[in-house]
């Protein structure tokens, strides 16, 4: 698993609870000051994942007011953006007077060298959301680009900013099929997702270094290729296609990475099939079928070479597996 520390409210005296957990958010974030109505007895948790120079903090709390103010800058600022992803409730962000409100179907980014009140939570519900720092440092984009993050709207609906949520809510999620040695590299995928978003959305494409620009079209062709894994006309050609690119230069994207395009859309229809075969009541020529396989052989012979074992032998194991 991850590196990870966790923090609970419950652990703690009830007296103690708001000012640990507000030292904990500024250690974190920013120096803040925070506001709330249930500071005699305020309830929170959260867990900070380690990625390298990227941390990644999935938390619930009771309704609070964050203050990034003018003071608190001219103390401290780390120079970082935090970005942050509700899932339960909304977050208004109130800046010079004006506000805006993110839900689930937006970023709300938050500059450490700007003044800003963020209002989380309301009376009656928690806030469940996934928190991203990223020291601006490491976003390839030119200086005077960062004047305008705060401005625009970061979509989660669709492009850069649904495949960054995506990733956001899966860490927050389950972080089991990774390892401690994964948080470095975890974090260079949300810096050129976040870096690809930013450009897009401020029209900054041609700053990025061209080995963000692969890195963001390689990770957009595997979600594709995930959404349409139950298409027998899925092809090198269609993706190639679907992302205005030739299908040599689809194959170059891939060099780089450990399968090549076809090997690995091969083997996660084999590792779905895989996990369906866990589920007696299913016939095993209608997982094939539903991946993609046509003939019953070439699945046996596929599967078994990637599992040490034929479908049917793996049905037996799984099932007698989850009995005991």
């Amino acid at each position: 698993m991850l590196t990870e520390r966790l923090f609970r409210t419950d652990d703690l005296p009830p007296a103690d609870r708001f000012d640990c957990w507000r030292e904990l958010v500024s250690g974190t974030h920013a120096p803040l000051d925070l506001r709330s109505d249930h500071r005699a007895d305020f309830l929170a948790s959260q867990r900070v994942l380690d990625l390298g120079a990227v941390s990644v903090w999935p938390t619930t709390f009771q309704p609070v007011c964050f203050r990034r103010t003018p003071k608190l800058i001219r103390q401290s600022d780390p120079e970082g953006l935090h970005l942050s992803l509700s899932l339960h409730g909304a977050l208004r962000a109130v800046r010079s007077n004006e506000e805006t409100v993110h839900g689930p179907d937006s970023l709300c980014v938050v500059d450490t060298s700007r003044p800003v009140d963020v209002h989380a939570g309301d009376d009656s519900r928690p806030h469940t959301g996934v928190g991203l720092e990223v020291p601006k440092a490491l976003l390839p984009l030119p200086r005077h680009t960062f004047d305008r993050v705060t401005t625009v709207r970061l979509s989660t609906r669709e492009g850069f900013g649904a495949l960054l949520a995506q990733l956001l809510t899966q860490l927050a999620n389950d972080t089991s099929p990774y390892q401690a040695a994964d948080g470095p590299r975890l974090g260079t995928v949300v810096i050129d997702l976040l870096s690809a978003l930013l450009a897009h959305v401020l029209d900054a494409d041609r700053s990025l270094p061209p080995e963000t620009h692969r890195q963001a079209l390689v990770l957009r062709i595997r979600a594709f290729v995930q959404q349409h894994l139950h298409d027998p006309q899925l092809t090198p050609r269609t993706i190639a296609t679907a992302h205005h690119i030739s299908r040599s230069y689809l194959y170059r994207l891939f060099e780089d990475e450990e399968e090549s395009i076809a090997a690995w859309i091969r083997g996660q229809r084999l590792e779905h099939a895989r996990r369906d075969l866990a589920q007696p009541a299913t016939p095993i020529h209608a997982i094939a079928a539903c991946w993609c396989f046509t003939h019953a052989a070439d699945f046996t012979r596929a599967f078994r070479r990637a599992y040490g074992m034929s479908p049917r032998e793996y049905r037996r194991f799984a099932i007698a597996h989850s009995a005991m």
